[in-house]
């Protein structure tokens, strides 16, 4: 009676608007016998694939840059906590990749009954479904580590998912694989897109998911055949990209993150359009608004060679933090008052950072309005400049919902930062192949090239070799607010440690003001400077102490209620 009680319940969940494992939309929608009788029905279906990019976000929705803030690069005033320091009831990242995996399965399932598409159009959207299941698989897997395979359309008669164990993390991943190649091979259509799934998109998604896996596999499960399989996948799927000659990056570094129609930019692979009145969005308005914004850490600032190509242990360059003291007007209506320039210090530096971070110090008691309007502050006295533009009326530019400008999904950068890692950890990397990744974005830049043979740098403190320490370096620097990259790169390298704040103080503090006094007519009252003359963002807030059970999410405890074969994550 217990088992027909839950199959009940089970069959009811599906029929409802939740999102988890058990869940179906209901059997009367999306998947009439009437409704997949096109290509054009089938483009229909699956166009709500892209919803799961959500770039810099859906009209006040939050994107995927800037606001994952659990990490070492973004200080907040307090501390950021874990995501989960407790068992939850429900989580939406355990629920919401099923409701996804089973629409890619309905599709699947539906297209070989298709009689007026072709096989080559068959293949090409089984492809894209097979590509869509496989990136929900992996956010599962990179969350919970164990999950479930699911290659069809469930039903309550499938026992062996609804009331089984979790299957081992390294089969689904090995399924996923199987499903990312299966994408690159069959996706046919749009190959000169960028707006659109096309084959390389794929290969994009699955040099990622291979690099994670690989390192992964390397380091947390330390199990070198595997890693080594998958970081060759990694690295080939780069290859395909590289060898694209559609593909190059863009001489301009922040016109990737701050123009309103990235149309003709080479280095998209994948981008999102926005269109005013249209599809707009709010992270310019949250990183330059009234609201205090989070801002990059001193571990972060500190993380970037200086113009001499090293780091701050052993450069040359003037390492003075100090800014200056000028009097300007910001044009936001208090006329010319005191404010901090640090565009001697930033010029010291890759000049990656004086594209992310604002020439002049922002925090409570000295706002600072970029194009003017609204004064904003820093949680750590760096602004957040790297998404900002007067393209935009101060209107629209400082308003939820009005901001377009359009937002890189997968860009080239980022595959050569991929391929350069994958390289570099199968323990191949040539001068040759830095020359073909690395340097690329190194030269971009003005900054000196980087070579197999570079120095060890003492505040290499994760323990790997001096080649990988300086790519992971370049990868910090290059994808800094993007795509909450800097957490699963710690998640994947084993070492989320880094986020414990009692141990790594640095993420708790921002920008120098020690040479400022009231005689400056800056105010410092409203922040917390510490002995050293830094920023202290943690301002009493309690630590972030590491513990290794949060490499995984917990299971929600409701889905243990429905099955109590699903086991639990360890130290939860």
């Amino acid at each position: 009676m217990k088992k027909t009680y839950l199959l009940l319940v089970a069959a009811g969940l599906m029929l409802s608007s939740c999102s988890d494992l058990l869940d179906t939309e209901p059997y009367d929608q999306f998947t009439k016998d009437n409704f997949f009788t096109s290509e054009k029905n089938v483009e229909l279906f699956a166009n709500y694939f892209y919803n799961e990019f959500s770039g810099y976000g859906n009209g006040g929705s939050y994107g995927n840059f800037y606001f994952n803030f659990l990490n070492d690069d973004q200080g907040t005033t307090g501390t950021t906590e874990w995501t989960y320091t407790n068992v939850p009831a429900t989580s939406g990242t355990w629920n919401t990749p099923y409701t996804e995996i089973r629409r890619a399965n309905t599709l699947i399932a539906a297209l070989p009954k298709i009689s007026e598409m072709s096989e080559a159009s068959k293949a090409n959207w089984d492809g894209i479904a097979r590509l869509y299941r496989a990136w929900q698989h992996y956010k599962l897997v990179r969350a919970f580590g164990d999950c479930y395979w699911v290659d069809h359309v469930l039903d309550v008669t499938d026992d062996g998912i609804l009331y089984g164990p979790r299957q081992p993390r390294n089969e689904v991943m090995d399924k996923v694989l199987e499903d990312l190649n299966v994408a690159c091979k069959n996706i046919n259509v749009n190959a000169a897109s960028r707006t659109a799934v096309n084959v390389y998109v794929a290969n994009a998604m699955k040099a990622e998911v291979c690099l994670f896996e690989g390192t992964y596999s390397k380091y947390v499960t330390k199990d070198n055949a595997r890693a080594n399989k998958f970081l060759t996948e990694a690295k080939a799927a780069c290859k395909v990209i590289m060898e694209n000659t559609n593909y190059d990056l863009n001489p301009n570094f922040k016109s990737n993150f701050d123009q309103l129609d990235l149309a003709g930019n080479k280095e998209m692979i994948l981008y999102k359009h926005y269109v005013y009145n249209v599809l707009g969005h709010g992270t310019v308005d949250y990183t330059c608004g009234s609201t205090q914004v989070h801002g990059m850490t001193k571990d972060a600032f500190d993380s970037y060679l200086f113009k001499d190509g090293k780091p701050k242990a052993t450069t040359t360059c003037d390492k003075n933090e100090a800014g200056k003291l000028v009097k300007l007007d910001d044009n936001s209506g208090f006329g010319e008052a005191n404010f901090v320039d640090i565009s001697d210090v930033l010029a010291q530096r890759d000049p990656r950072m004086a594209a992310q971070v604002d020439h002049i110090l922002q925090f409570p008691g000295c706002g600072y309005a970029r194009f003017g309007g609204a004064q904003s502050t820093s949680a750590t006295g760096y602004g957040v400049l790297l998404f900002d533009t007067n393209a935009m009326k101060n209107t629209d530019r400082q308003s939820i919902g009005t901001n377009t400008t359009d937002a890189p999904i997968f860009w080239y950068a980022e595959i050569l930062l991929n391929y350069a890692e994958a390289c570099a950890e199968l323990g191949t990397i040539t001068d040759a192949d830095l020359n073909l990744s690395i340097n690329k974005l190194r030269n971009r830049v003005g900054m000196p090239s980087l070579t197999t043979s570079v120095a060890a740098d003492p505040a290499n403190n994760m323990g790997v070799s001096n080649i990988i320490w300086e790519i992971r370096r370049e990868r910090r620097v290059e994808m800094m607010y993007c795509q909450n990259d800097r957490y699963y790169s710690l998640q994947r390298w084993n070492q989320l440690e880094l986020l414990d704040t009692q141990k790594h103080p640095d993420q708790c503090r921002g920008a120098y003001v020690g040479n400022l006094t009231a005689a400056d007519g800056i105010d410092l009252s409203q922040i917390d400077v510490d002995a050293d003359g830094y920023i202290n963002c943690k301002n009493g807030g309690a630590e972030r102490i590491y513990d290794p059970k949060y490499i995984l999410f917990p299971i929600p405890s409701g889905q243990k209620t429905l099955n109590n074969a699903i086991g639990q994550n360890p130290g939860w």
